[in-house]
């Protein structure tokens, strides 16, 4: 078995045009070897030859150290030819092709007003993302009325599914939380009215707040953390493993078939779970009305069917769809903004959660204002 000959590299200059001698087998294998005296290489002159008539054996690792260096021979200002390579030529060519251009990276400014140059990219930004999520939104809710009206196309086995992940698997930590809710409502609603001697209030207090703000406010937070979540996770990864271009190519619509039965889960299912919450709302508030206040379960219903109107239940059911609508939205929106990596999965799971969170408050706050315009 022949051992081959390690390359080398000599340079000869001679009326004012360089030589680059290469000989021996200029292989990937002693590239290692061979950077350094590739990069000393470095004639004055304005013509280069690089000759490689001498060359025993020749790969993709040479062809990159030879186009290498007659980009910078090149870039130096000087006429750069390569002789005795008829069949290496393609391949040096094919290599340079192919070996990616480096952008020099902008440093930073640090000028005084940067940080209001910073802010107007913020807001470029955020401008930009403001967009493509209410065109989204219009996408969207173009894909709910139209299995709305037909509903033949709605896929039942998909929204069923969903349906079971977003509503029933969610039910025992949301009915803990509603339970919770309630008994810290009675326990701080009998400290505080204890003082004015207004204990049998806590009833008003318990029921108002559970039916009108906390029961679909924190169902709907819950839902946002523990579903919301879940979409972008799930969608963000499908979208890393080009499964989602792989429907465009077929003709299915990602939104029609990723998207709406996701959100039309969350209308169905986010008001049943805001009921649920409001029932063991209801259900711990009237227990620790009976243990710190001695506010029986008889007085309890009577006053709570007495002195709470329907109207609050339909104040919070209304705020329902419309939550719902919000966390389908912006978890399906995030999961489709994710960009080739699990890492982006992670960011933007990260970012629905936050900004579904943000968004359902912000939503609750204006509901609350215009029932209070509306006097409900």
């Amino acid at each position: 078995m022949s051992v081959l000959a390690a390359p080398d590299l000599q340079v000869a200059a001679k009326e004012g045009r360089a030589t680059v001698r290469l000989s021996g087998a200029l292989l990937t294998e002693f590239l290692a070897d061979m950077e350094a005296p590739f990069a000393q290489a470095a004639p004055s002159e304005n013509h280069v030859d690089i000759d490689l008539s001498s060359l025993t054996a020749f790969d993709t690792g040479g062809a990159w150290l030879v186009s290498q260096l007659r980009a910078r021979l090149q870039a130096q200002g000087a006429d750069v030819k390569i002789i005795g390579a008829e069949d290496h030529l393609a391949l040096i060519e094919t290599v340079a092709t192919a070996t990616p251009e480096e952008t020099p990276h902008e440093l930073p400014e640090n000028g005084r007003w940067e940080w209001v140059a910073d802010i107007g990219r913020k807001l470029v930004s955020g401008w930009g993302d403001a967009l493509s999520l209410v065109s989204f939104l219009g996408q969207t809710l173009a894909g709910l009325a139209d299995v709305i009206v037909r509903p033949h196309k709605v896929r039942w086995a998909s929204l069923f599914t969903h349906m079971q992940d977003v509503g029933f698997n969610a039910v025992p930590i949301v009915a803990l939380m509603g339970f919770l809710i309630g008994v810290v409502l009675g326990f701080q609603g009998a400290s505080q009215l204890q003082q004015f001697g207004a204990e049998v209030f806590v009833v008003e207090l318990i029921g108002i707040s559970v039916l009108r703000e906390l029961g679909i406010l924190l169902t709907a937070i819950i839902v946002a953390g523990r579903s919301g979540s879940a979409f972008t996770a799930s969608v963000g990864s499908m979208k890393v493993q080009q499964e989602i271009d792989a429907m465009q190519t077929l003709g299915l619509d990602p939104v029609r078939v990723l998207v709406v039965p996701r959100v039309l889960a969350l209308l169905i299912m986010l008001p049943l779970l805001g009921f649920v919450a409001n029932l063991f709302g209801l259900f711990g508030g009237a227990l620790m009305s009976w243990v710190s206040l001695d506010v029986n379960p008889g007085m309890f219903l009577t006053r709570l069917h007495d002195n709470i109107a329907v109207k609050h239940l339909l104040v919070g059911m209304v705020k329902a769809p419309f939550f719902a609508l919000v966390i389908g939205v912006v978890a399906c929106w995030q999961a489709f903004q994710v960009k080739g990596s699990s890492t982006s999965v992670g960011q933007r799971t990260t970012s629905s959660v936050v900004q579904g969170i943000f968004l359902v408050i912000a939503l609750d706050a204006l509901f609350s204002i215009f029932f209070a315009q509306l006097g409900v």
